[in-house]
């Protein structure tokens, strides 16, 4: 659903960097301290503005799941970064169904990300945002359509392909910042989910939505 606002490797967690020359809501529906960046990737090619995307685990999420995450992404965008992991914030925890909105995750780290830059956060732990007649709706991913940050979770998916799964809901959440809509491509990545877990049958972008993010500088040969 999608509702448009105005408005270390050794994972020690050592930081680390690919830099490779070269506005509601939205959501798959089932059921202050940053880490320091050691390089700081440009967010400019040419005249075209590339968003930096920087990955911000947060506690307890597996190593290789950032670790997938992280080399995935670098071979599709030019410019990612590795954060430190940090705490969840308390904040953001719905006490009544003992787990995490993701609006108030995606507002915490949109606060923390600098211009030209897109954060992904990165969690084990359920999360949750308002669903139509549901006030506390589970979900795999959300993310701004455009905007500055999104949250992905592993909570929902199965434990066959987990790393593989996961990775096709974070790249979804990111098209999403990057302003594409859902697509009818039943194996697009950017598919709407309609409340399954439908990553298994997904490819990879179709065309129409390649194009739009080879155009922002992205990596889809």
């Amino acid at each position: 659903m999608i509702v448009r606002l105005k408005i270390a490797f050794l994972i020690v967690f050592v930081v680390s960097s690919c830099d490779q020359k070269a506005e509601r809501v939205e959501e798959q529906i089932l059921d202050k301290s940053v880490g320091k960046k050691i390089v700081h990737a440009p967010s400019k090619e040419g005249n075209m503005i590339c968003d930096t995307l920087d990955i911000q685990p947060f506690d307890n999420i597996s190593e290789s799941q950032i670790s997938y995450v992280f080399k995935q992404l670098c071979k599709i965008h030019p410019h990612v970064n590795l954060l430190k992991a940090i705490p969840l914030p308390k904040r953001a925890y719905y006490i009544p169904r003992h787990r995490y909105r993701a609006d108030t995750l995606i507002a915490f780290l949109r606060d923390l990300t600098k211009k030209g830059h897109v954060t992904i956060g990165l969690t084990n732990k359920d999360i949750s945002t308002e669903n139509g007649i549901y006030k506390d709706w589970g979900v795999m991913g959300l993310g701004f359509q455009p905007g500055k940050a999104c949250v992905v979770s592993t909570f929902r998916l199965s434990k066959n392909n987990l790393n593989d799964q996961y990775f096709k809901v974070v790249i979804h959440e990111l098209g999403h910042t990057q302003g594409l809509p859902h697509c009818a491509d039943l194996k697009c990545y950017m598919r709407d989910a309609k409340g399954k877990n439908n990553t298994e049958s997904e490819t990879g972008f179709c065309e129409k939505c390649k194009s739009f993010l080879i155009d922002r500088k992205w990596k889809l040969d």
